[in-house]
């Protein structure tokens, strides 16, 4: 076990660690993260947000909100990123009350797996019942172009196939069974709205298959060439570990990838983060239209 001062608050955390030395979050420490947040709003969401880089301008469409900073929550690992402000937006969309990442924790951040998917352990304690994922993704499947809007149907957890499935560790027999089952890892009820919902609104919007890779670094020619020879149509760096975590206590998810670069197969081209945030620009007014009408459309 290690103790830890907060350089911020002073609180100190309290990790049990694995032969890695990689903490593992402890359920009183989910639970005092929830109960700061419960206690500092009015609101009582069921539905849960995440915005990838480029798209955290989405939160400043919710409605008489309440803020938490992420530097402001015991234990919440804090985002180093650009195009992630770092902070939890609780209000209404649509007459839905939602809770909404403005940014998220990525593995590559330097925390583990169990620091990176603690927001979806503190939203299930919230009682949160479905989980929106949102990422900006290369397009690997050669008919996707920057801008576009891809429904995931399923993922590839290549990180997890390398050992750092967010599941390894301790279970948290309160929250789901040590051996959960990810055959419909995104729901389908929630996809067939989303294609109405899409539908109506007249985007465009592709399905496929998400691969989850650890970055930070882009990926080569020759890993690209390897991800579409495995069916992925998308590529990123986050999502398919918040999307574990989500399903091992039953949470429903729907995800999206905004496809912010194409895929560099040929090694011609150079693939930039401010390439990244910039489709955001793009992607964000489109996610928003489709986002807005599956919540008028979803009864909880």
């Amino acid at each position: 076990m290690l103790e830890i001062n907060d350089h911020q608050t002073g609180i100190p955390w309290v990790f049990y660690l694995n032969m890695n030395n990689q903490p593992f979050i402890s359920l009183d420490q989910i639970d005092e993260v929830a109960n700061r947040i419960r206690i500092g709003t009015k609101y009582r969401p069921k539905i849960g947000l995440i915005l990838g880089s480029g798209l955290g301008e989405l939160a400043d469409s919710i409605e008489n909100p309440d803020f938490f900073p992420f530097k402001d929550l015991p234990f919440w690992p804090q985002s180093t990123v650009r195009g992630h402000t770092g902070r939890l937006v609780v209000g209404n969309l649509e007459n839905q009350s939602l809770l909404v990442m403005q940014g998220r924790i990525h593995f590559y951040e330097g925390y583990s797996m169990s620091q990176v998917t603690m927001p979806i352990r503190v939203m299930q304690r919230l009682g949160i019942e479905i989980l929106i994922v949102t990422n900006a993704a290369g397009g690997i499947n050669p008919d996707f172009v920057p801008g576009d809007l891809m429904l995931i149907t399923d993922n590839l957890n290549l990180i997890g196939m390398m050992g750092f499935n967010p599941l390894i560790g301790p279970n948290l027999d309160e929250l789901g069974p040590r051996f959960p089952d990810m055959s419909q890892a995104y729901d389908r009820a929630l996809m067939e709205t989303s294609r109405q919902a899409a539908f109506e609104t007249g985007i465009s919007l592709h399905e496929g298959v998400y691969a989850g890779l650890s970055g930070p670094s882009f990926e080569s020619p020759a890993d690209l060439r390897f991800l579409r020879a495995s069916g992925a149509d998308a590529v990123g760096m986050s999502t398919v570990a918040e999307v574990i975590v989500a399903r091992h206590a039953g949470t429903r998810c729907l995800g999206f990838s905004g496809i912010s670069n194409k895929a560099n197969l040929d090694g011609n081209t150079v693939t930039t983060h401010e390439e990244v945030l910039e489709a955001g620009r793009v992607i964000g007014p489109k996610l928003e239209k489709i986002l807005r009408s599956i919540l008028r459309k979803i009864s909880l």
